[in-house]
């Protein structure tokens, strides 16, 4: 099998003569891009425009900021130009895809009542009830992305010590579990997870039917059937529990820094991001 981002590097490398730092940039928007294109089970080179559009959206729901995003898709479009000049694909996702406007949209942000109302939803007791609950509890009780959440593995849950380990391509950190989602986590593990897993090595915390780790597509739905049943009347993804996290912790008095810290971000001006939309609503 060819390795395709190998001959893309080398492309850019040696035709391009792009700079060291222009190519680490276009191979780590790539690699981001493949990473997502993968947990829709469809491989790179037959993802098409529909898949491309999903992941611009993505970044989107994250509070990307939209020159990121341009960045981003312009790193994509190369790729796939590339693929179609040497015949790997036969035509070009990107082509004639809606290019986002270079603004951001604030995103929506639950109260405290909705936040109440959606966590009630899965009170079944039934093993897709119990995981629902624990992965609604544990997203919103963390404050984590929605890859991270989706990218636990059993070895990164303390449910002695309340925390769990959040690890990326960049950097690996620990963050606190709010205790109201403890017990739901903890029944989970007890009792849903061995009836869901099929293969005893697999070491993904939440898993899907098949048994196989939850994707963020898989989790969306689960969020947006869950919103829809608690009559929620707003454009909310599994990123909105993340952004109303942030919001509900700024109103209890927590400090910029110390969110910028709970959140993970590299960046304090995209903390800063939330006390601006807490002024807007």
């Amino acid at each position: 099998m060819k390795d395709i981002l190998g001959l893309y590097k080398s492309h850019l490398m040696n035709e391009k003569s792009v700079s060291v730092n222009t190519l680490e940039c276009y191979m780590r928007d790539i690699k981001q891009y493949k990473a997502y294109v993968l947990n829709t089970e469809v491989s790179i080179n037959a993802a098409d425009q529909s898949i491309v559009q999903a992941y611009i959206n993505s970044l989107q729901d994250e509070g990307i900021s939209s020159a990121t995003i341009l960045r981003k898709l312009s790193s994509i479009r190369s790729f796939y130009k590339f693929l179609v000049s040497i015949n790997e694909i036969s035509s070009d996702p990107t082509e004639n895809l809606e290019t986002p406007k270079n603004k951001r949209k604030l995103p929506s942000i639950l109260t405290l009542e909705e936040i109440s109302k959606l966590m009630d939803q899965p009170s079944g007791k039934d093993h897709k009830s119990i995981r629902d609950k624990a992965m609604l509890e544990l997203l919103y009780g963390t404050g984590i992305r929605v890859s991270e959440l989706i990218g636990l593995n059993l070895e990164d849950v303390d449910i002695n010590g309340a925390t769990i380990v959040c690890r990326s391509s960049s950097k690996v950190r620990t963050t606190n579990i709010e205790k109201r989602a403890i017990p739901y986590l903890q029944n989970y593990l007890k009792d849903s997870r061995v009836k869901l897993v099929r293969n005893k090595e697999e070491k993904a915390l939440f898993v899907n039917f098949h048994g196989r780790r939850m994707t963020r597509q898989g989790f969306w739905k689960i969020v947006k059937y869950y919103t829809q049943k608690a009559n929620i009347n707003k454009d909310i993804t599994p990123h909105t529990l993340r952004h109303s996290f942030a919001i509900h912790l700024l109103n209890k008095g927590t400090d910029i820094q110390a969110l910028q810290e709970i959140l993970g971000h590299s960046d304090l001006s995209t903390t800063q991001m939330y006390a601006q939309i807490r002024d807007n609503i």
